[in-house]
């Protein structure tokens, strides 16, 4: 049982991983300007989710605790609270990087195509902001509850099968460059976010067996 949790929880990481390793190989066939565009926006988004991050592990132990007790509704209760905070949070963050994007680019590299590269990929990742926390709330309530595997297949299905492939039609095919992998990544975000919004409206989580 331990092995089959811990499994499907791993198979996400995995997955989640893999799909940024295939978007920078998307990004550097436009050049190393490109490169270091993207990756500062990358790092300032990162940084900035740290927090989402101790949210949302917190959350899935606050589901698992109120599972345990039988208390689902506390649960239910404990996500949605958590999803207010980091959605307030994040709309925060998004207004600031829509302002500030040109002076966070350049405190990390002044060349001026690094900049625009940057301040575009920043300015496309804080305009879906609030999305992310729904996603990563909604995921880590899941696997709280033990139900590790509808995460997984969310991630196959909005990074693997959706993400990758988007991300390649509109830089490439469509001669978006950055712009296009970055959007692709709001994209997919927000699919996540919404599939795993209707999930957990469901309430199968509530059912799950550990």
């Amino acid at each position: 049982r331990l092995v089959r949790i811990a499994s499907s929880g791993a198979v996400q990481y995995i997955i989640a991983s893999a799909s940024w390793i295939f978007l920078m190989r998307i990004v550097a066939d436009f050049g190393s300007e490109a490169v270091g565009g993207y990756l500062i926006a990358i790092r300032l988004l990162i940084f900035s989710l740290l927090p989402v991050w101790g949210l949302s592990n917190a959350t899935a132990t606050l589901v698992g605790q109120n599972l345990g007790a039988q208390q689902p509704e506390r649960a239910r209760q404990s996500v949605w609270l958590a999803v207010k905070v980091t959605v307030g949070l994040l709309l925060l963050l998004s207004v600031g990087y829509l302002a500030l994007a040109g002076s966070l680019i350049r405190a990390f590299d002044d060349n001026p195509l690094v900049v625009e590269v940057g301040v575009v990929a920043l300015r496309i990742f804080a305009a879906g902001y609030a999305v992310y926390g729904f996603g990563m709330i909604f995921t880590q309530a899941f696997n709280g509850a033990g139900d590790t595997r509808t995460p997984m297949l969310l991630n196959i299905v909005c990074f693997w099968l959706t993400e990758i492939p988007l991300a390649y039609l509109l830089a490439v095919r469509f001669d978006m460059g950055v712009a296009g992998v970055v959007l692709a990544v709001v994209l997919a975000e927000s699919l996540l976010s919404i599939l795993s919004f209707f999930l957990f409206r469901r309430g199968h989580w509530m059912k799950v067996e550990v």
